[in-house]
């Protein structure tokens, strides 16, 4: 049996300056998420590790993940954070690829000002430097971003991108064009996988349906196939609109009509894969 991994997910201690995109929407985040808090919500879930992404723009985040990561056997991978426009960018991804639970690399480019964050001269300098280092790439964007992730994985043919979120699609609206255009062009890049996370927060925070993700789990897994797709559960941001367990059960349920090594792979073995984790 593969191991059930959660992809995707968060911790923190909170304080205000280091998380300015926890507005008053999100005030139920403003207290602290530990590894404590989510082992038991795994464990209830069957799942077996998790990968902890990075949630601020700051150095110290990709340390303090990979201490937790020393605490907590069951943080199987880290993606952090570094300056990918930084002159010293390279000697950073050094010393954190020697780390054995450094997986990847993230920027929260859906929050830049400038849409083409990510065609700068330097931060594409940085992408160059990520595959000597064996490293992924975590792409954070919304649907609009997607063009512009489509010209960066043009680019770097040999480095692995995995899309976070299905990338924030208008799940509340019903709105399926033109993001479903984009997904099927990026999807075309074969290194380029899929996580099947932060849906929740993008439909109705308290009367989603099961059936609300159907038409966008169809686009996703028809364009991707169930061999570039992993599960996250984008906890704890997930818990502003449904409970761990909840989460699990909106990705299993949709892929209950697969085979059996499909869903082991959809819930864990593409995660390890991709991630390379021990």
């Amino acid at each position: 049996m593969s191991a059930r991994i959660d992809s995707h997910q968060h911790f923190w201690h909170y304080n205000r300056d280091d998380y300015p995109w926890m507005d008053e929407s999100r005030g139920a985040l403003k207290v602290d998420y530990l590894p404590p808090d989510l082992q038991p919500l795994m464990t209830a879930s069957g799942m077996d590790g998790t990968v902890a992404v990075q949630a601020r723009q700051i150095q110290i985040e990709t340390d303090y993940l990979l201490e937790l990561a020393d605490q907590f056997d069951f943080i199987r991978g880290v993606v952090g954070w570094v300056d990918m426009r930084a002159d010293d960018v390279e000697a950073q991804l050094e010393r954190y690829a020697a780390q054995p639970r450094m997986v990847g690399i993230r920027h929260i480019v859906h929050d830049e000002a400038d849409d083409r964050f990510m065609l700068g001269g330097n931060f594409l300098r940085g992408l160059t430097k990520l595959k000597a280092f064996d490293l992924s790439y975590d792409l954070l964007l919304f649907p609009r971003h997607l063009p512009i992730a489509i010209d960066v994985v043009r680019r770097f043919p040999g480095q692995r991108f995995v899309l976070d979120h299905i990338a924030k699609p208008f799940i509340k609206d019903g709105i399926l064009e033109p993001w479903a255009s984009e997904i099927r062009r990026l999807a075309a890049f074969d290194n380029v996988w899929c996580k099947v996370s932060g849906m929740v927060t993008e439909a109705a925070w308290k009367a989603w349906r099961q059936d609300d993700y159907r038409p966008y789990l169809d686009v996703v897994f028809d364009c991707f196939g169930a061999e570039r797709i992993m599960f996250g559960s984008d906890w704890p941001v997930c818990t502003l609109a449904g409970n761990y367990s909840e989460v699990v059960g909106i990705v299993e349920t949709y892929i209950a009509a697969l085979s059996a090594d499909e869903q082991a792979a959809v819930m864990g073995g593409n995660a390890v894969s991709f991630y390379q984790l021990p």
